[in-house]
């Protein structure tokens, strides 16, 4: 039998990291505004540590903010804030956790004006993920043009921690682009949950 061969990226040590790639990256996350929060609030918590530490913390993340209700989290005080600030289970950052509490202000926001999150983030690649096809990972981009955009897009909204790297792996995570190397057995996979979506 053949070893399953999995984007290069994926520590093969950590099982965790295994069940995220197998299971949840690239996969289109539609319709479910409070996953999305999650993944921005995680995706910008991750910045400067390893995408490791933030899954083993996700549990804990979830727990701490509610389950990501962008209307709770809206809601937190300088209490709040202390209390997770002195949580050992999340990333003690206090930059980190107060952009959390004004990104889910901003969420609202988005929220109001173009009826869900969801509506907003997917119209930058016009409702359908992107299929790339690349061979390597050393061929995978950091950002692009539509992270820039959404980048830009965002921080003029006054949301924090959304440069174009983050917004890019956000997009990556999410099935806005399907960014699985074509040697990775799931692939063809996400490009047919894309295809379905046209």
């Amino acid at each position: 039998m053949s070893e399953v061969v999995r984007c290069a990226w994926v520590n093969l040590n950590e099982p965790l990291y295994i069940k995220y790639h197998d299971e949840e990256w690239g996969v289109p996350l539609r319709h479910n505004d409070r996953a999305l929060f999650e993944r921005l609030c995680l995706e910008g918590a991750q910045a400067g540590l390893s995408w490791l530490t933030i899954l083993r913390k996700r549990e804990n993340y979830r727990a701490a903010f509610d389950g990501f209700d962008p209307a709770l989290v809206a809601r937190y005080d300088e209490t709040k804030i202390a209390a997770l600030l002195a949580n050992p289970g999340i990333v003690r950052n206090r930059l980190k956790i107060n952009a959390a509490v004004h990104n889910a202000q901003r969420f609202l926001a988005v929220q109001a004006e173009f009826g869900s999150f969801d509506q907003y983030l997917w119209a930058f690649v016009e409702g359908r993920p992107l299929q790339n096809r690349w061979q390597a990972l050393r061929e995978v981009p950091a950002e692009t043009d539509i992270s820039r955009r959404l980048s830009k897009d965002l921080q003029a909204r006054g949301f924090k921690f959304v440069g174009a790297t983050i917004c890019y792996a956000m997009m990556q995570a999410i099935g806005m682009v399907n960014d699985h190397t074509i040697d990775c057995f799931r692939c063809h996979t996400i490009a047919q949950l894309g295809a379905q979506m046209s």
